[in-house]
């Protein structure tokens, strides 16, 4: 073939020599022909390259495999919550006649969060006071007469047992009032008001949420598959996409029950406080269950199957090599080879599709 691109460049160039007369335009042009005729030839030849036996040579690309860190990942929906998360609800029943809070606000354990309508109680208490009073005056008349050895002492103790009697029922009565306030029972924030004035307090809604904001944990559910892979003290990433930013941690429960209706478990990641994370926030978990600090891995990519196993071409001199492999876990798109593979064996990872066993190859 080179012989004719000879005999073909000097006719040209002949021809471009003879008659000195041509238009110069008309001959240019008929070079570019040429010359264009010329390139389609090459490239043809090009596209279709033969070896010295006939066989088509395909372009390839490889990678030297060598051992490495291979981590693999469980990944799955997190979401962050407060450790501690209540319901403040009433404990009596009756009308809300007012709500002291409103979401975002930081409340104290026992503060006041909403009042139910005690009017009654507060009557029976107001009505008590003209009695304590009466109650309280008698005894300490009583007192002074006593100092004066005057009256006995059972007069004295009947007074006296009568106005701490008195003073008893009302702290009772109290009590009992006290009753129609919802108190908060931890100190944090309130997360939701799911009340309003004029809702009656055994309604299911009628609850205000705290969450302790200086307790947060991060909690997911796995799927059953994964008993027994993932355990406390694990190595855990918790990836927030919309801020940008991943927080390197453990896990911290690993629940042994499985949900009969989901058939999952619970883990959870135990993270305290920290003034960028909110609770009902998502996040992506990542738990890293498993390492291997000398692995040969390959790209998922390449691994053919067959009926006799799984498959990967490597490069052989400027042959084309079948090797049947073992792999192990995956991550990343990244796969475990367990054998059939050695450190230094270059893996065909591009132009693989249409090889077979034996065939011609160019590493591009």
């Amino acid at each position: 073939m080179k012989r004719s691109y000879l005999l073909l460049i000097p006719a040209i160039v002949f021809a471009s020599c003879g008659g000195g007369s041509k238009d110069p335009s008309a001959e240019l042009a008929a070079l570019k022909k040429d010359r264009a005729a010329l390139d389609m030839k090459i490239k043809t030849l090009e596209l279709n390259n033969k070896d010295s036996s006939g066989g088509k040579v395909t372009a390839i690309s490889v990678a030297e495999i060598q051992p490495t860190v291979f981590n693999a990942f469980i990944e799955v929906q997190s979401q962050i919550n407060g450790d501690e998360v209540v319901n403040a609800t009433a404990r009596t029943m009756g009308t809300v006649n007012r709500v002291n809070v409103q979401v975002g606000q930081h409340v104290n354990q026992g503060q006041v969060l909403a009042t139910l309508d005690a009017a009654i109680a507060q009557q029976q208490i107001d009505a008590m006071e003209p009695q304590i009073e009466l109650a309280k005056a008698l005894y300490e008349k009583q007192q002074k007469l006593w100092e004066q050895n005057i009256g006995t002492e059972v007069q004295l103790m009947s007074a006296k047992t009568q106005y701490e009697n008195l003073l008893k029922q009302k702290a009772v009565a109290k009590a009992g009032r006290d009753l129609n306030n919802i108190t908060s029972p931890i100190s944090g924030t309130v997360d939701m008001v799911s009340l309003k004035v004029g809702d009656q307090s055994q309604s299911p809604s009628a609850f205000i949420r705290v969450v302790n904001t200086s307790k947060l944990k991060a909690e997911a559910n796995l799927g059953e598959n994964y008993i027994g892979k993932v355990k406390v003290g694990d190595p855990a990433f918790l990836i927030f996409p919309d801020n940008k930013d991943t927080i390197k941690t453990k896990i911290s429960f690993v629940s042994r029950a499985v949900d009969a209706m989901s058939r999952s478990f619970l883990v959870q990641i135990k993270l305290g406080g920290n003034n960028n994370l909110h609770p009902n926030m998502s996040c992506i978990l990542k738990i890293a269950n498993y390492e291997n600090k000398n692995a040969l891995v390959v790209p998922v990519s390449v691994i053919q199957k067959t009926s006799e196993g799984e498959m990967v071409y490597v490069a052989d001199g400027n042959k084309a090599k079948i090797k049947m492999i073992t792999t192990g876990r995956n991550s990343n798109g990244m796969v475990e080879v367990l054998s059939g593979l050695e450190a230094g064996d270059k893996v065909i990872v591009a132009g693989f599709e249409d090889l077979d066993e034996g065939e011609s190859i160019a590493v591009q």
